[in-house]
Protein backbone atom coordinates (compact mmCIF):
# COMPACT_ATOMS: atom_id res chain seq x y z
CA UNK A 1 0.00 0.00 0.00
CA UNK A 2 1.27 3.67 -0.82
CA UNK A 3 1.88 6.32 1.80
CA UNK A 4 -0.61 8.15 -0.01
CA UNK A 5 -3.76 5.54 -0.12
CA UNK A 6 -2.52 4.38 3.47
CA UNK A 7 -2.93 8.50 4.25
CA UNK A 8 -6.20 8.84 2.76
CA UNK A 9 -7.96 5.60 4.83
CA UNK A 10 -6.35 7.07 7.97
CA UNK A 11 -8.15 10.36 7.49
CA UNK A 12 -11.36 8.17 6.05
CA UNK A 13 -10.93 6.75 9.21
CA UNK A 14 -10.38 9.86 11.70
CA UNK A 15 -6.69 8.96 12.67
CA UNK A 16 -5.21 11.28 11.18
CA UNK A 17 -4.79 14.33 12.78
CA UNK A 18 -2.51 17.97 12.53
CA UNK A 19 -0.30 16.28 15.53
CA UNK A 20 -0.50 12.84 13.89
CA UNK A 21 0.91 14.44 10.26
CA UNK A 22 2.87 17.69 11.37
CA UNK A 23 0.30 20.31 9.58
CA UNK A 24 -3.53 20.49 9.11
CA UNK A 25 -5.07 20.59 5.70
CA UNK A 26 -5.86 23.97 4.80
CA UNK A 27 -9.37 24.70 5.61
CA UNK A 28 -10.22 25.11 1.78
CA UNK A 29 -8.32 21.79 0.35
CA UNK A 30 -11.08 19.61 -2.25
CA UNK A 31 -13.03 16.54 -0.65
CA UNK A 32 -10.70 13.18 -1.15
CA UNK A 33 -11.62 11.48 -4.40
CA UNK A 34 -13.75 8.18 -3.80
CA UNK A 35 -11.93 4.79 -5.02
CA UNK A 36 -14.28 2.58 -6.78
CA UNK A 37 -14.37 -0.14 -9.49
CA UNK A 38 -15.45 0.39 -12.69
CA UNK A 39 -16.78 -2.59 -15.02
CA UNK A 40 -17.01 -1.94 -18.70
CA UNK A 41 -20.24 -3.35 -19.65
CA UNK A 42 -19.40 -4.19 -23.73
CA UNK A 43 -22.68 -4.73 -25.23
CA UNK A 44 -24.74 -1.90 -23.42
CA UNK A 45 -22.72 0.90 -23.58
CA UNK A 46 -22.29 1.54 -20.34
CA UNK A 47 -19.96 1.66 -16.83
CA UNK A 48 -21.30 0.03 -13.82
CA UNK A 49 -19.57 1.61 -10.58
CA UNK A 50 -18.68 -0.59 -7.76
CA UNK A 51 -17.16 0.12 -4.57
CA UNK A 52 -13.44 -1.19 -4.66
CA UNK A 53 -13.66 -3.09 -1.63
CA UNK A 54 -14.67 -6.68 -2.01
CA UNK A 55 -18.41 -6.25 -1.25
CA UNK A 56 -18.28 -4.31 -4.66
CA UNK A 57 -21.59 -2.49 -3.44
CA UNK A 58 -23.10 -0.79 -5.91
CA UNK A 59 -21.94 3.16 -6.70
CA UNK A 60 -23.56 4.18 -9.86
CA UNK A 61 -23.79 3.80 -13.72
CA UNK A 62 -22.42 5.92 -16.61
CA UNK A 63 -23.38 6.02 -19.91
CA UNK A 64 -20.34 5.92 -22.42
CA UNK A 65 -22.37 6.06 -25.52
CA UNK A 66 -24.19 9.16 -25.26
CA UNK A 67 -23.10 10.13 -28.64
CA UNK A 68 -24.20 7.24 -30.26
CA UNK A 69 -26.83 9.11 -32.63
CA UNK A 70 -24.21 11.45 -33.32
CA UNK A 71 -21.29 8.36 -34.06
CA UNK A 72 -24.29 5.87 -35.67
CA UNK A 73 -25.07 8.61 -38.37
CA UNK A 74 -21.42 9.09 -39.66
CA UNK A 75 -21.36 5.49 -39.92
CA UNK A 76 -24.22 4.75 -42.13
CA UNK A 77 -22.65 7.71 -44.63
CA UNK A 78 -19.23 5.50 -44.54
CA UNK A 79 -19.91 2.20 -46.32
CA UNK A 80 -16.29 1.25 -45.34
CA UNK A 81 -17.29 1.81 -41.96
CA UNK A 82 -20.37 0.55 -41.89
CA UNK A 83 -18.74 -2.60 -42.96
CA UNK A 84 -16.24 -2.78 -40.12
CA UNK A 85 -19.08 -1.92 -37.27
CA UNK A 86 -21.56 -4.59 -38.95
CA UNK A 87 -18.37 -7.52 -39.24
CA UNK A 88 -17.87 -6.95 -35.69
CA UNK A 89 -21.10 -7.13 -34.20
CA UNK A 90 -21.19 -10.78 -36.10
CA UNK A 91 -17.72 -11.71 -35.26
CA UNK A 92 -16.20 -10.55 -31.99
CA UNK A 93 -19.11 -8.97 -30.83
CA UNK A 94 -21.08 -12.55 -30.74
CA UNK A 95 -24.24 -10.71 -32.26
CA UNK A 96 -23.95 -7.39 -30.27
CA UNK A 97 -22.28 -4.21 -31.25
CA UNK A 98 -19.04 -3.37 -29.00
CA UNK A 99 -19.54 -0.42 -27.49
CA UNK A 100 -17.27 -0.64 -23.78
CA UNK A 101 -13.61 -2.64 -23.54
CA UNK A 102 -11.47 -0.61 -21.58
CA UNK A 103 -11.54 2.23 -19.33
CA UNK A 104 -9.48 4.60 -16.72
CA UNK A 105 -10.41 8.15 -14.96
CA UNK A 106 -8.48 11.16 -14.88
CA UNK A 107 -5.96 11.59 -11.92
CA UNK A 108 -8.65 13.85 -10.80
CA UNK A 109 -11.38 11.54 -10.85
CA UNK A 110 -13.10 13.97 -12.74
CA UNK A 111 -13.82 11.97 -15.99
CA UNK A 112 -13.89 8.59 -17.58
CA UNK A 113 -11.67 7.62 -20.56
CA UNK A 114 -13.06 4.63 -22.78
CA UNK A 115 -12.25 2.84 -25.46
CA UNK A 116 -15.03 1.87 -28.10
CA UNK A 117 -14.27 -1.23 -30.33
CA UNK A 118 -17.67 -0.59 -32.43
CA UNK A 119 -17.05 3.34 -33.11
CA UNK A 120 -13.12 2.93 -33.24
CA UNK A 121 -12.55 5.53 -30.62
CA UNK A 122 -11.44 6.78 -27.76
CA UNK A 123 -13.56 9.30 -25.69
CA UNK A 124 -13.70 10.84 -22.67
CA UNK A 125 -17.30 11.76 -20.71
CA UNK A 126 -17.48 13.47 -18.00
CA UNK A 127 -18.59 12.34 -14.51
CA UNK A 128 -20.77 15.45 -13.88
CA UNK A 129 -22.58 15.90 -16.95
CA UNK A 130 -22.01 12.58 -18.79
CA UNK A 131 -20.57 14.59 -22.00
CA UNK A 132 -17.97 13.59 -24.14
CA UNK A 133 -15.00 16.05 -23.29
CA UNK A 134 -13.34 14.86 -26.30
CA UNK A 135 -12.82 11.92 -29.06
CA UNK A 136 -9.79 10.39 -30.47
CA UNK A 137 -10.59 8.05 -33.63
CA UNK A 138 -7.92 5.44 -33.46
CA UNK A 139 -5.93 3.70 -36.72
CA UNK A 140 -7.94 1.36 -38.39
CA UNK A 141 -11.38 0.20 -37.85
CA UNK A 142 -11.42 -1.11 -34.14
CA UNK A 143 -10.34 0.24 -30.51
CA UNK A 144 -9.26 -2.70 -28.50
CA UNK A 145 -7.23 -3.04 -24.61
CA UNK A 146 -5.69 0.03 -22.92
CA UNK A 147 -3.22 0.83 -20.43
CA UNK A 148 -2.78 3.94 -18.01
CA UNK A 149 1.12 5.51 -17.33
CA UNK A 150 2.24 4.80 -14.03
CA UNK A 151 1.69 8.80 -13.52
CA UNK A 152 -1.97 8.32 -14.76
CA UNK A 153 -0.90 10.94 -17.33
CA UNK A 154 -1.11 9.09 -20.23
CA UNK A 155 -3.20 6.22 -21.74
CA UNK A 156 -1.92 4.11 -24.50
CA UNK A 157 -4.71 2.00 -26.53
CA UNK A 158 -4.29 -0.85 -29.50
CA UNK A 159 -5.53 0.22 -32.77
CA UNK A 160 -6.26 -3.82 -33.05
CA UNK A 161 -7.09 -3.18 -37.16
CA UNK A 162 -4.60 -0.49 -37.42
CA UNK A 163 -2.07 -2.78 -35.99
CA UNK A 164 -0.65 0.78 -34.00
CA UNK A 165 -0.79 1.78 -30.29
CA UNK A 166 -1.63 5.08 -29.87
CA UNK A 167 -0.57 7.18 -26.65
CA UNK A 168 -2.96 10.35 -25.66
CA UNK A 169 -2.45 12.85 -23.01
CA UNK A 170 -5.78 11.73 -20.75
CA UNK A 171 -6.75 15.20 -19.92
CA UNK A 172 -6.82 16.21 -23.57
CA UNK A 173 -7.11 13.16 -25.78
CA UNK A 174 -4.04 15.01 -27.64
CA UNK A 175 -1.74 11.84 -28.82
CA UNK A 176 1.81 12.04 -27.70
CA UNK A 177 3.24 9.66 -29.78
CA UNK A 178 2.25 5.85 -31.28
CA UNK A 179 4.58 3.01 -32.47
CA UNK A 180 3.73 -0.52 -34.81
CA UNK A 181 2.86 -3.69 -33.44
CA UNK A 182 2.29 -7.03 -34.41
CA UNK A 183 -1.23 -7.97 -35.89
CA UNK A 184 -4.02 -7.28 -33.68
CA UNK A 185 -2.55 -5.35 -30.92
CA UNK A 186 -4.73 -6.29 -27.67
CA UNK A 187 -3.00 -6.14 -24.37
CA UNK A 188 -1.11 -2.92 -23.31
CA UNK A 189 1.69 -2.92 -19.67
CA UNK A 190 3.36 -0.33 -18.71
CA UNK A 191 6.81 -0.87 -16.29
CA UNK A 192 8.26 0.92 -14.38
CA UNK A 193 11.33 1.56 -16.74
CA UNK A 194 9.80 3.50 -18.81
CA UNK A 195 8.08 0.66 -21.53
CA UNK A 196 4.95 0.02 -22.42
CA UNK A 197 4.77 -3.80 -23.63
CA UNK A 198 2.07 -4.80 -26.06
CA UNK A 199 1.27 -8.25 -27.08
CA UNK A 200 -0.35 -9.10 -30.31
CA UNK A 201 -2.97 -11.83 -30.85
CA UNK A 202 -3.14 -11.85 -34.62
CA UNK A 203 -6.50 -13.07 -36.30
CA UNK A 204 -8.99 -14.43 -33.73
CA UNK A 205 -12.25 -13.74 -35.58
CA UNK A 206 -12.36 -16.90 -38.01
CA UNK A 207 -12.10 -20.55 -37.88
CA UNK A 208 -8.93 -20.96 -39.25
CA UNK A 209 -8.41 -22.48 -35.53
CA UNK A 210 -6.42 -26.41 -36.84
CA UNK A 211 -2.95 -26.27 -35.19
CA UNK A 212 -1.47 -26.98 -39.14
CA UNK A 213 -3.33 -23.71 -40.35
CA UNK A 214 -1.76 -21.80 -37.85
CA UNK A 215 0.81 -20.00 -40.21
CA UNK A 216 -1.95 -17.76 -41.11
CA UNK A 217 -3.42 -16.40 -37.65
CA UNK A 218 -0.42 -13.68 -38.70
CA UNK A 219 2.24 -12.03 -37.10
CA UNK A 220 1.90 -12.17 -33.07
CA UNK A 221 4.77 -10.82 -30.79
CA UNK A 222 5.08 -8.81 -28.19
CA UNK A 223 6.30 -5.26 -28.68
CA UNK A 224 8.59 -3.53 -26.35
CA UNK A 225 8.35 0.76 -26.68
CA UNK A 226 10.13 3.80 -24.78
CA UNK A 227 7.01 5.00 -23.03
CA UNK A 228 8.93 8.85 -23.95
CA UNK A 229 10.29 8.66 -27.42
CA UNK A 230 7.87 5.44 -28.72
CA UNK A 231 10.17 4.11 -30.09
CA UNK A 232 10.26 0.40 -30.43
CA UNK A 233 13.41 -1.11 -28.51
CA UNK A 234 12.46 -5.04 -28.65
CA UNK A 235 10.22 -7.39 -30.05
CA UNK A 236 9.78 -10.77 -28.87
CA UNK A 237 8.67 -13.53 -30.90
CA UNK A 238 6.96 -16.20 -28.25
CA UNK A 239 7.09 -18.45 -30.71
CA UNK A 240 11.06 -19.61 -30.51
CA UNK A 241 10.66 -19.29 -26.52
CA UNK A 242 7.66 -21.82 -26.55
CA UNK A 243 9.56 -24.41 -28.76
CA UNK A 244 12.34 -23.74 -27.13
CA UNK A 245 10.90 -24.82 -23.76
CA UNK A 246 8.95 -28.06 -25.57
CA UNK A 247 5.94 -26.54 -25.67
CA UNK A 248 5.57 -26.33 -29.60
CA UNK A 249 1.94 -27.80 -29.37
CA UNK A 250 0.96 -24.26 -27.55
CA UNK A 251 -0.39 -21.06 -29.59
CA UNK A 252 2.45 -17.93 -29.23
CA UNK A 253 -0.53 -15.49 -29.44
CA UNK A 254 -0.23 -13.47 -25.57
CA UNK A 255 -3.46 -12.73 -24.56
CA UNK A 256 -3.93 -11.17 -21.17
CA UNK A 257 -0.36 -10.83 -18.85
CA UNK A 258 0.78 -9.51 -15.46
CA UNK A 259 4.25 -8.82 -14.22
CA UNK A 260 5.52 -9.90 -11.09
CA UNK A 261 5.92 -6.84 -8.47
CA UNK A 262 9.77 -6.82 -9.28
CA UNK A 263 8.76 -7.00 -13.09
CA UNK A 264 11.40 -9.79 -13.59
CA UNK A 265 8.76 -12.08 -14.09
CA UNK A 266 6.03 -12.28 -16.89
CA UNK A 267 2.87 -14.31 -16.31
CA UNK A 268 0.68 -14.55 -19.45
CA UNK A 269 -2.24 -16.96 -20.95
CA UNK A 270 -1.85 -17.97 -25.03
CA UNK A 271 -5.23 -18.52 -27.32
CA UNK A 272 -6.63 -22.09 -27.20
CA UNK A 273 -5.10 -22.97 -23.65
CA UNK A 274 -6.50 -23.69 -20.16
CA UNK A 275 -3.60 -22.18 -18.00
CA UNK A 276 -0.63 -19.44 -18.24
CA UNK A 277 3.49 -19.60 -18.47
CA UNK A 278 6.28 -17.84 -16.72
CA UNK A 279 8.72 -15.97 -18.52
CA UNK A 280 11.68 -14.86 -17.57
CA UNK A 281 12.89 -11.52 -18.46
CA UNK A 282 16.59 -11.29 -17.65
CA UNK A 283 17.02 -14.74 -19.04
CA UNK A 284 14.39 -14.45 -22.21
CA UNK A 285 13.37 -17.87 -21.73
CA UNK A 286 9.88 -19.22 -20.37
CA UNK A 287 10.56 -20.87 -17.19
CA UNK A 288 7.17 -22.61 -15.90
CA UNK A 289 3.91 -23.91 -17.02
CA UNK A 290 0.47 -24.26 -14.94
CA UNK A 291 -2.08 -26.33 -16.73
CA UNK A 292 -4.95 -25.59 -15.08
CA UNK A 293 -8.33 -28.04 -15.02
CA UNK A 294 -10.31 -28.64 -18.15
CA UNK A 295 -13.77 -28.15 -17.98
CA UNK A 296 -14.78 -26.82 -21.74
CA UNK A 297 -15.21 -30.25 -23.85
CA UNK A 298 -15.76 -28.45 -26.99
CA UNK A 299 -13.27 -27.74 -30.25
CA UNK A 300 -11.08 -25.16 -30.57
CA UNK A 301 -13.33 -22.96 -32.85
CA UNK A 302 -15.91 -22.99 -30.26
CA UNK A 303 -13.86 -20.74 -28.11
CA UNK A 304 -14.67 -17.46 -28.41
CA UNK A 305 -12.23 -15.30 -29.97
CA UNK A 306 -9.70 -17.90 -29.33
CA UNK A 307 -10.08 -17.36 -25.78
CA UNK A 308 -9.90 -20.51 -23.44
CA UNK A 309 -9.05 -18.41 -20.67
CA UNK A 310 -8.88 -14.91 -20.68
CA UNK A 311 -7.98 -12.37 -17.33
CA UNK A 312 -4.52 -12.59 -15.17
CA UNK A 313 -3.81 -10.41 -11.88
CA UNK A 314 -1.19 -10.55 -9.50
CA UNK A 315 -2.02 -10.45 -6.05
CA UNK A 316 -0.10 -7.05 -5.27
CA UNK A 317 2.28 -8.87 -2.85
CA UNK A 318 3.02 -11.19 -5.81
CA UNK A 319 1.98 -14.07 -3.50
CA UNK A 320 -0.86 -15.12 -6.20
CA UNK A 321 -2.35 -15.08 -9.46
CA UNK A 322 -6.08 -15.04 -10.25
CA UNK A 323 -7.10 -16.71 -13.01
CA UNK A 324 -10.08 -16.25 -15.63
CA UNK A 325 -10.68 -19.81 -17.06
CA UNK A 326 -13.13 -18.26 -19.62
CA UNK A 327 -14.38 -21.06 -21.55
CA UNK A 328 -14.18 -23.55 -18.78
CA UNK A 329 -16.44 -21.23 -16.50
CA UNK A 330 -14.01 -20.63 -13.48
CA UNK A 331 -12.20 -18.71 -11.89
CA UNK A 332 -9.25 -19.76 -10.12
CA UNK A 333 -6.48 -18.83 -7.04
CA UNK A 334 -2.97 -20.03 -7.70
CA UNK A 335 0.34 -19.63 -5.37
CA UNK A 336 2.88 -17.91 -7.71
CA UNK A 337 5.77 -20.12 -5.62
CA UNK A 338 4.33 -23.75 -5.98
CA UNK A 339 1.74 -23.46 -8.78
CA UNK A 340 -0.55 -24.91 -6.83
CA UNK A 341 -4.27 -24.17 -7.58
CA UNK A 342 -7.24 -23.14 -5.56
CA UNK A 343 -10.58 -24.06 -5.35
CA UNK A 344 -12.35 -23.72 -9.09
CA UNK A 345 -14.91 -20.92 -8.48
CA UNK A 346 -17.94 -21.43 -10.56
CA UNK A 347 -18.30 -18.53 -12.66
CA UNK A 348 -20.34 -17.93 -15.96
CA UNK A 349 -17.58 -16.94 -18.75
CA UNK A 350 -15.34 -14.76 -16.62
CA UNK A 351 -13.59 -12.40 -19.35
CA UNK A 352 -11.19 -10.49 -16.93
CA UNK A 353 -9.57 -10.29 -13.86
CA UNK A 354 -8.28 -7.44 -10.91
CA UNK A 355 -7.73 -6.63 -7.83
CA UNK A 356 -9.56 -4.90 -5.20
CA UNK A 357 -8.30 -1.14 -3.77
CA UNK A 358 -7.06 -3.27 -0.71
CA UNK A 359 -5.39 -5.95 -3.00
CA UNK A 360 -6.70 -8.73 -0.55
CA UNK A 361 -9.06 -9.86 -3.19
CA UNK A 362 -9.54 -10.62 -6.95
CA UNK A 363 -12.00 -9.44 -8.92
CA UNK A 364 -13.57 -11.33 -12.74
CA UNK A 365 -16.52 -10.30 -14.78
CA UNK A 366 -18.99 -12.95 -15.73
CA UNK A 367 -19.69 -11.71 -19.11
CA UNK A 368 -21.99 -14.91 -19.13
CA UNK A 369 -24.25 -13.94 -16.14
CA UNK A 370 -23.52 -10.08 -16.64
CA UNK A 371 -22.69 -10.31 -12.95
CA UNK A 372 -18.74 -9.37 -10.94
CA UNK A 373 -17.41 -11.60 -8.32
CA UNK A 374 -14.88 -11.06 -5.55
CA UNK A 375 -12.51 -14.18 -4.47
CA UNK A 376 -10.46 -13.88 -1.39
CA UNK A 377 -6.54 -14.48 -2.44
CA UNK A 378 -5.56 -16.04 1.02
CA UNK A 379 -8.47 -18.80 0.86
CA UNK A 380 -9.13 -19.06 -2.80
CA UNK A 381 -12.80 -18.49 -1.83
CA UNK A 382 -15.54 -16.66 -3.37
CA UNK A 383 -16.79 -13.66 -1.54
CA UNK A 384 -19.46 -11.70 -3.03
CA UNK A 385 -21.26 -11.47 -6.73
CA UNK A 386 -23.29 -8.58 -7.72
CA UNK A 387 -25.43 -7.63 -10.99
CA UNK A 388 -24.11 -4.98 -13.73
CA UNK A 389 -24.89 -4.20 -17.32
CA UNK A 390 -24.21 -6.42 -20.66
CA UNK A 391 -21.52 -8.59 -21.43
CA UNK A 392 -18.97 -7.50 -18.54
CA UNK A 393 -15.17 -7.41 -19.45
CA UNK A 394 -12.99 -4.99 -18.35
CA UNK A 395 -12.43 -4.11 -14.66
CA UNK A 396 -10.14 -1.66 -13.53
CA UNK A 397 -9.91 0.76 -10.04
CA UNK A 398 -10.96 4.15 -10.67
CA UNK A 399 -11.64 7.43 -9.19
CA UNK A 400 -15.14 9.59 -8.54
CA UNK A 401 -15.24 12.58 -7.13
CA UNK A 402 -17.00 12.80 -3.37
CA UNK A 403 -20.23 13.00 -3.02
CA UNK A 404 -20.69 11.56 -7.10
CA UNK A 405 -24.36 11.39 -7.52
CA UNK A 406 -23.75 8.00 -8.90
CA UNK A 407 -25.53 8.47 -12.62
CA UNK A 408 -24.18 10.85 -15.27
CA UNK A 409 -26.74 12.65 -17.38
CA UNK A 410 -27.36 11.05 -20.87
CA UNK A 411 -26.95 13.58 -23.56
CA UNK A 412 -27.68 12.93 -27.47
Amino acid sequence: MTQRRALSILATLGLVTSGAVGASAPAHADPPAQEVLFVANNWDGTASVLSSGADLTPVGQVDVIPDRAERMREIYRDPIRLAAFLVIRETVGEGHDQFADDMYTTPDGTSLVVSRPSFADVVSISLATGEVEWRFPVSGLRADHMAVSPDGTQVAVSASTGNRVHVLDIETGAEAGSFPTGDKPHENVYTSDGLIWNMSIGEVNNDLDDPALDFLKGDRVITVADAETFEVVREIDMRDRLDDAGLDHLSDAVRPAAFSPDESKLYFQVSFFGGFLEYDVASDRITRVKTLPRVFDGRRTDMVNDSRHHGLTMEPTGGHLCVAGTMDDYAVVVDRATLAEGPLIDVDKPYWSTVTGDGAACVVSESGADQVTSIDFATGQKIASVPVGDHPQRVRLGTVPAGWPGVTTQVG
